[in-house]
């Protein structure tokens, strides 16, 4: 049944009027129902009473389409039932599709570009590139899902005063230390040597203030920020010693953030990296210069103006000629579109960032690049603990190798106290432990709107009841329990007499998934995927408790309720999977 196209006919028979589109809903939860028309949109075109206009086309519909069982009119709108024989028919139309809900890619399409992570080469990633790489990796994996090309890219920031201050603390005070004799990861190793810069920094603006500077010039004059700046000199200036130590400790930093994204369970198909980026764009200000798009100050920077927009004046170019951040995003971003031949671009980047992405996307339009249009900032809220706010210099961040090992490990205690894993062997119970807490971090974070904050919890993320990873885990090894158990052949067709409502109800949440993507990558939210899994997972556990299965005593029943229950699973694995967690088939 096309519902659109039958629809469009009874309004042409009734009204005499041809109309472009309808607009369909779900059913409201609190109505009888299980699609909606909104009368409201057809008033244009349609003029009367909406009540009576939605009463007519509820009675021709369920007079002439025989999957319409009957309706209700709530105001303009109008809640359509259908038969428990559309139902039953739509289960084996969707049970015999493999990769139900995914779209393949149209080849003759334009690709879309997600970048996430996009980390600084002088630490280790913490909870805050946690959501950020989860967030674009889902993204990027949904809006594959729903039939697009995708790129999965990240941009590292691998140079810079940052990097300087890792590598000069560790000529310093280094010992000549090194992934391999220490035993640390070398992201962890490199992330210890800013800190150590941080501290030796302090102490000597101490000593200055002791000695009658002030606060300010302190902070300016001190000698290891000094040599720190001459360090970058000498790396731009392309110093083979500076730059052989750069190229040695960043390699250290890239194989320690390659683990990290392995243990995630993210990957990319670009890298990016700042070294290669940062001259980029300072030939397309000085086109810009020659197209009034900028302007030049007495001092020779160059700036836009960007007040009719109701922004301010961005500096583009340093008096001394040197790129900002925005120049090199500039030349980075038409880069990318030459490289690729993209339709869109999606930067997954921190909410601090909003003013940011503005300028830059204006300035690309400026510049006339039509694609600047098509160029979206995936805004997300900050992530918080309990214990406030994280500082990197400092070294109080939330490691994102510690955090992975504490979510195992508070899944081992609370696994333990439940008595849940018994007569599993040692390494069984670690693997799924990981399972659990990588799924209870990866649902924590992904089941919430990305534009919102997150106060992380661990030990509320795993849960066995409510809306958390581990209990949509937990249903769904539940199932393969079942499908473990049936010692019959349910892959028949079965012949039921009748639907239960509970059979319905599961149903009609199957039929949603393939939507639920759709809508999914058209906002760039992975919440919409995980809710929809929580609202399946809840029918089937409400089908669970109210019909017997495997010891239903009619064939039929029990064949279908099997099929019902495999093909559950497998809509909640592929769920998961555009989230990035994983399923175990015993819990």
């Amino acid at each position: 049944m096309n519902l659109e196209k039958e629809i469009k006919k009874a309004i042409q028979i009734l009204f005499s009027v041809e109309v472009e589109t309808v607009e369909i809903t779900e059913t409201r939860k609190d109505f009888e129902g299980d699609k909606t028309l909104v009368v409201f949109s057809l008033l244009r075109q349609l003029k009367g009473n909406p009540a009576i206009i939605a009463e007519q086309i509820g009675t021709f519909l369920k007079e002439n389409v025989t999957e319409i069982a009957d309706f209700n009119v709530v105001k303009g709108f109008l809640n359509l039932v259908f038969t428990k024989d559309y139902f039953l028919k739509e289960f084996y139309r969707i049970n015999a599709i493999t990769n139900y809900g995914f779209k393949q890619a149209n080849t003759d399409e334009k690709a879309i570009m997600v970048e996430y992570s996009s980390p600084n080469t002088n630490k280790p990633l913490h909870l805050g590139h946690v959501r950020n790489v989860l967030l674009g990796y889902s993204v990027a994996e949904i809006i594959k899902a729903s039939g697009k090309k995708v790129y999965k890219t990240q941009i590292i920031n691998d140079r810079g005063i940052h990097i300087c201050k890792s590598m000069l603390a560790w000529q310093r005070f280094g010992n000549n230390e090194t992934p391999e004799n220490t035993g640390l990861k070398g992201d962890k190793l490199v992330g210890n040597y800013y800190v150590a810069f941080d501290k030796a920094y302090k102490a000597e603006i101490k000593a200055l203030m002791a000695a009658g500077s002030t606060e300010e010039d302190a902070k300016k004059q001190a000698p290891i920020l000094r040599d720190a700046q001459q360090m970058l000199l000498k790396w731009e200036a392309g110093d083979t010693e500076v730059v052989a130590l750069w190229e040695k400790m960043n390699q250290w930093v890239y194989d320690g953030f390659e683990k990290t994204y392995k243990n995630i369970g993210v990957d990319f198909d670009k890298n990016y990296y700042e070294s290669n980026t940062y001259l980029l764009g300072k030939d397309v200000v000085a086109k810009g210069l020659e197209q009034d798009v900028f302007f030049k100050k007495e001092d020779g920077s160059v700036w836009i103006d960007l007040s009719d927009e109701g922004l301010d004046e961005k500096i583009v170019l340093r008096a001394d000629g040197t790129a900002v951040y925005i120049t090199q995003d500039i030349g980075t971003a038409i880069q990318r579109f030459k490289e690729y031949d993209l339709q869109s671009l999606i930067y997954t980047v921190g909410n601090e960032q909003d003013y940011h992405f503005k300028v830059l996307f204006l300035i690309l339009k400026k510049l006339g690049y039509d694609w600047a249009e098509h160029l979206y900032h995936l805004s997300y809220g900050m992530v918080d603990l309990p214990q406030g706010k994280m500082k990197s210099r400092e070294g109080t961040v939330v490691d994102a190798d510690d955090l992975l090992d504490e979510m195992s490990q508070t899944a081992k205690n609370i696994s333990e106290e439940l008595g849940k894993l018994d007569g599993y062997s040692e390494d069984e119970k670690e693997k799924l432990y990981q399972i659990i807490g990588k799924g209870a971090l990866k649902y924590f974070i992904l089941k919430v709107d990305p534009k919102k904050r997150i106060l992380f919890d661990p030990k509320a993320s795993i849960d066995f009841q409510g809306n958390t990873g581990p209990f949509i885990q937990y249903t769904y090894a539940r199932i393969q329990s079942i499908l473990r158990k049936a010692n019959f052949d349910f892959s028949k067709a079965a012949t039921l007499k009748t639907l239960e409502d509970k059979e319905k109800a599961l149903i009609k949440t199957m039929l949603q998934f393939p939507d639920a993507i759709q809508q999914a990558a058209k906002n760039y939210s992975p919440a919409l995927i995980a809710n929809f899994t929580y609202d399946l997972v809840k029918q089937y556990n409400s089908f669970y408790q109210s019909v017997a299965i495997l010891g239903a005593q009619d064939e039929a029943e029990k064949i279908f309720r099997t099929q019902l229950s495999q093909k559950t699973s497998m809509i909640i694995a592929a769920a998961f999977s555009l989230l990035g967690i994983e399923v175990p088939s015993r819990m």
